[in-house]
């Protein structure tokens, strides 16, 4: 089977097979023949590994929904689970 570069490209694009023959105005059969044909799994799979692969420039603002335990918290709970699994009272 020659494979169109186009569906080619979309499939490592990270497209699905439905938006790939949306977009080319092809059958979806067409499009899994092609990813079929080049070893690919399907893009549920796949997923958006080539497209998160490159960067976008984009960086999400970062709001945990509870702060970071400071390294002295984190050194007195680990004191204290220590105890706990030695059987020791805290």
């Amino acid at each position: 089977m020659k494979i169109r570069a186009d569906i080619a490209a979309l499939i490592r694009a990270g497209h699905t097979d439905a938006s790939i023959a949306h977009r080319l105005s092809c059958g979806r059969s067409t499009v899994w023949e092609a990813r079929r044909a080049l070893k690919l799994p399907p893009a549920r799979i796949l997923g958006r590994l080539y497209a998160e692969a490159v960067p976008t420039g984009q960086v999400r603002d970062y709001r945990p929904d509870r702060m970071p335990t400071s390294p002295a918290r984190q050194a007195a709970n680990r004191a204290a689970l220590l105890a706990a699994l030695r059987g020791e009272a805290a």
